[in-house]
């Protein structure tokens, strides 16, 4: 018996279908990943920028107030509109004559306070939070009986920053020691 053989346009749809697969391969197991590690460190890098930026102008709003602000929208407001921050972001340092701007520019080169309000990859708002903590101080007399207690409210001597996408955090509203410390350094 003689076998037929195929037509050629069967083995050329078959080359065909063959070279357009690994063509999907490549883009899904090279490219694509590439893509996704890139954008991830962009995320990481300008979310980062801004939560600095974040503890910088909460350091600013503290030596100016004496407490951290719990709210983005008024710590936004104070960099934007007060006279302090203005003169702090124009300043050299004598030394080096470097600008002493303690804002650091964000991926795109420059520094804008609106950008503070949102993360870059969610579009989420960081989440800013302040201490408000009662101390109580218990007053006796000699004999050791009870005399009074007093109690102090303590707002805002420590603040807690955190970017809901999980790139990290910056200070605890429990640890001293943490206060103005990023979870990356």
């Amino acid at each position: 018996m003689v076998s037929k053989s195929e037509p050629w346009y069967i083995h050329a749809a078959l080359y065909v279908v063959i070279a357009i697969l690994i063509v999907i391969l490549v883009k899904v197991a090279i490219i694509d990943p590439k893509d996704v590690v890139e954008s991830e460190r962009y995320y990481k890098t300008e979310t980062r920028l801004r939560m600095k930026n974040i503890k910088e102008a909460e350091i600013l709003y503290q030596k100016k107030f004496g407490r951290f602000s719990g709210s983005l929208d008024t710590l936004i407001n104070f960099v934007k509109n007060d006279p302090m921050v203005d003169s702090v972001e124009n300043a050299f340092d004598s030394l080096s004559m470097r600008a002493a701007n303690p804002f650091a520019k964000l991926s795109n080169g420059e520094f804008t306070p609106d950008s503070l309000y949102r993360t870059p990859k969610s579009y989420s708002r960081f989440i800013l939070q302040i201490d408000n903590t009662i101390k109580a101080d218990t007053v006796v007399d000699r004999r050791g009986r009870l005399i009074r207690i007093d109690s102090t409210r303590v707002h805002g001597t420590k603040y807690y920053l955190e970017d809901p996408d999980g790139y990290g955090t910056i200070g605890s509203l429990d640890d001293d020691a943490l206060k103005n410390t990023s979870s990356w350094e």
